[in-house]
């Protein structure tokens, strides 16, 4: 509190500073200088506007201490930088003191500039200003300003460094300022590097783009009439070399997620050849993906301790996961999913045929978001029998390394799988997985694993399993509080809360406990805009799919309720009652990208309405979400996906609209289950009542139980209402808990 204080009585008097400013006789700045004193008044009167208060105060944080330090820092700071400026007998001429003087002023425009752009936090004022200050002074004493540059984090670096443009030491500075970037964004070193291909450091940090992309190192190494081109043809790196000599070479891609195996020597180019063939003609899928299967399971061990080593072709764009993901949708789950209507297993799976447990394996986790329901119990199944008239799935686990264990055992029990699974091993032996299953859930760098978890509570209907798992979560809790773990006592305590409220028996209410926004239930109110409009916005793919389902969903709007209007590129459906409207895109031809202009064209027809959709309806398949989440409204309220998408498209969707009640289903939407779905929507949205989820549920559930069609009964089943949806409500809960930041 003295602190406080004595901050607060220095802001109060620091504008009598000003009263002390003295360079003559008669104590007074020379007219032809208060000039430039009143540019620095003038500079900071702005930046005092940008927390939406002139007040003499910055506000840029709940902790008022932080608020008085920011602001000591930008205003009496440089009150006082001003007076030392005119008092320093060293600063001799009119002219240098006016130099001193513009460099003051640079500053706080620049962390006004900077704050503006979100390039710099205002917290970091004080840190700028004491970084200014030592440059500053150091230029003053005809010193080095680079002990400074060198020191201070990047984005100071970076303000400073350009205040400074006209010192000598600007060109060492800049390359300091660069280097400090490069390891905060290595991704862009190629993309940046130009300007400094002849400095010293140009050879290093293209050894560290290509252990950090080498994909991107491989595109620059083609272009080898350009500066980066040059610079990395040059390199006697190895792995550089390497990816030279693969830039060279046809169907490059194909060879970079071996890329660790071809720098050891452990495999060769003309290894790997037979495998990617010459063309299509040539090209073995069956064979490359086995290939990348077993570099996959020896990669993840080089992981695991005692290695911990990670291989420089494991991520990235074509590295080792992304080629296994892409090859597992290319020639299996989209083959399995396009015949999901054939009943003749031995045609519909004919595509997984020669694959092995493993590789089924990791067919079904890099599947997660596009396998159907279907298609992933017949590959679970066929996994199952090729393991023998008695499988055991710890072995299995155990070939693997355990890699992806997590997202195996959250698929399983998503589709019913878990308890079968669980009975291919000895009791002991199922214990520890799901014990393994729930812990260092905290030790990760995101809440994928705890989504994960959560999501696979909501879906497991064996009691004692249930049990197990919540008390494993409790112990980790416990043991989290035992050990002052904040994020762990935070995940394990929000975790064991939301599972405790799935049994409804337990009477626990989340909005209320955890202070997110209902999940039950969300009024017609809240939907509205500010003239009352319940805007909606459906998102449809110019895929086969699309066109099929389009025409039924514009036809399931009745003439009798609904005014249906057709323009070029999508179609406005407007409520006779009420005040909703419903927009949707045409499934234009993908192909030309025609879909993807009408999206853009009805979002900005959209805007000229001043029409802000709160419903937002994604109809495709779940590679096609990306895209919707790309181009949803803040003000989402509802979302309705036709897939889930898994914990990266949750994230995504909760980022954007923090608020929004999301509707999901483990698989593709089917059509006569969306329509009945969007259409008691609706009907509440015209009543002006409020849309209960649970009612919303009972009553579609009735009448879906007794559908004549099994596949529309097993395909509700996977449908997953907001308040059912736990890894979306531990997201919701640990952003509410944590300020929507990490921990």
């Amino acid at each position: 509190m003295k602190q406080i204080f004595l901050l607060s009585f220095i802001l109060l008097t620091g504008t009598c500073l000003k009263a002390m400013e003295v360079t003559d006789t008669s104590g007074r700045v020379p007219l032809f200088r208060q000039v430039f004193h009143d540019k620095i008044d003038k500079e900071q009167q702005l930046l005092d506007k940008m927390d939406g208060k002139q007040d003499d105060v910055l506000h840029v944080n709940k902790n008022e201490e932080i608020n008085l330090h920011v602001t000591d820092a930008m205003f009496r700071q440089v009150d006082e930088l001003q007076i030392w400026v005119e008092k320093n007998a060293a600063i001799a001429t009119n002219n240098d003191k006016i130099r001193y003087l513009r460099l003051v002023e640079d500053l706080v425009r620049s962390a006004r500039g900077e704050w503006s752009k979100r390039q710099i936090k205002p917290v970091d004022f004080p840190t700028l200003y004491t970084s200014f200050d030592q440059a500053f002074k150091a230029v003053a004493e005809n010193q080095s300003i680079l002990p400074t540059i060198k020191s201070s984090p990047y984005q100071v670096a970076k303000i400073v460094t350009n205040i400074f443009q006209d010192n000598a030491e600007y060109k060492k500075a800049d390359e300091l300022v660069y280097l400090k970037y490069t390891v905060l964004h290595p991704d862009n070193i190629l993309k940046t590097i130009r300007p400094y291909v002849k400095s010293d450091f140009a050879d290093s940090l293209v050894i560290v783009a290509a252990k950090n992309n080498p994909v991107q190192l491989y595109s620059f190494a083609q272009s080898t009439a350009s500066p980066e081109g040059k610079l990395i043809n040059d390199n006697t790196n190895p792995m550089v070399k390497t990816v030279v000599q693969l830039s060279k070479t046809a169907n490059a891609l194909f060879y970079y997620p071996f890329l660790d195996d071809l720098l050891s020597g452990k495999k060769t180019i003309e290894q790997i050849k037979p495998f990617v063939g010459d063309g299509d003609a040539t090209y073995d899928s069956i064979g490359y993906y086995k290939l990348l299967v077993t570099t996959e399971i020896e990669y993840f061990k080089r992981m695991a301790p005692p290695l911990r080593d990670t291989p420089v072709a494991m991520f990235g764009a074509n590295g080792l996961r992304d080629m296994l993901k892409g090859k597992s949708l290319q020639h299996f789950i989209k083959p399995i999913n396009d015949l999901h209507d054939v009943s003749n297993l031995a045609v519909r799976m004919r595509a997984i045929q020669p694959l092995s447990p493993t590789d089924l394996y990791y067919m079904m986790v890099m599947g997660e978001s596009d396998l159907y329901t279907s298609s992933y119990k017949h590959s679970f199944n066929r996994m199952l029998q090729l393991m023998g008239s008695k499988p055991r799935g710890d072995s299995l686990l155990q070939t693997v390394h355990f890699d992806y264990f997590k997202k195996f055992i959250k698929m399983a029990a998503n589709y019913n799988k878990l308890d079968t699974f669980l009975k291919t091993m000895p009791l002991d032996k199922s214990e520890i997985l799901m014990k393994a299953f729930v812990a260092n859930l905290d030790k990760t760098g995101n809440l994928e694993d705890a989504v994960d978890v959560a999501d696979s509570y909501s879906s497991i209907a064996d009691k004692k399993l249930l049990s197990t798992i919540l008390s494993y979560a409790e112990q980790n809790e416990t043991k989290s509080i035992q050990d002052n773990n904040q994020r762990g006592t935070l995940i394990y305590g929000l975790l064991k809360m939301i599972m405790l409220s799935a049994d409804s028996s337990n009477k626990i209410d989340l909005t209320e406990l955890v202070g997110i926004p209902s999940i039950y239930e969300i009024s017609n109110k809240e939907l509205q805009d500010e003239k009352g409009r319940i805007v909606q916005q459906v998102f449809f793919y110019g895929d086969e799919d699309g066109k099929t389902f389009f025409p039924p969903f514009v036809n399931s709007f009745s003439p009798k309720e609904w005014k249906v209007t057709h323009k070029k590129e999508w179609v406005e459906i407007t409520s006779l009652k009420g005040n909703v409207f419903v927009y949707a895109n045409k499934p234009l031809d993908y192909d030309a990208n025609l879909d993807d202009s009408a999206q853009v064209h009805l979002a900005k027809y959209l805007e000229t309405l001043d029409m802000h959709p709160s419903v937002v309806v994604h109809r495709g398949h779940s590679y096609w979400l990306p895209g919707t989440i790309k181009r949803m409204p803040e003000n989402a309220k509802i979302v309705v996906l036709g897939s889930c998408g898994g914990y990266q498209n949750l994230n995504q969707i909760l980022e954007t609209c923090p608020d929004a009640h999301i509707v999901s289903t483990k698989e593709i939407g089917a059509g006569d289950i969306n329509r009945p779905i969007l259409n008691y929507m609706n009907a509440s949205f015209i009543s002006g009542n409020t849309l209960s989820w649970k009612r919303m549920w009972q009553t579609l559930g009735k009448t879906f139980s007794t559908d004549p069609s099994p596949s529309i009964r097993d395909s509700w089943d996977d449908y997953v209402p907001p308040y059912k949806n736990l890894g979306a409500i531990f997201i919701k809960a640990y952003h509410k808990k944590t300020d929507g930041g990490e921990m």
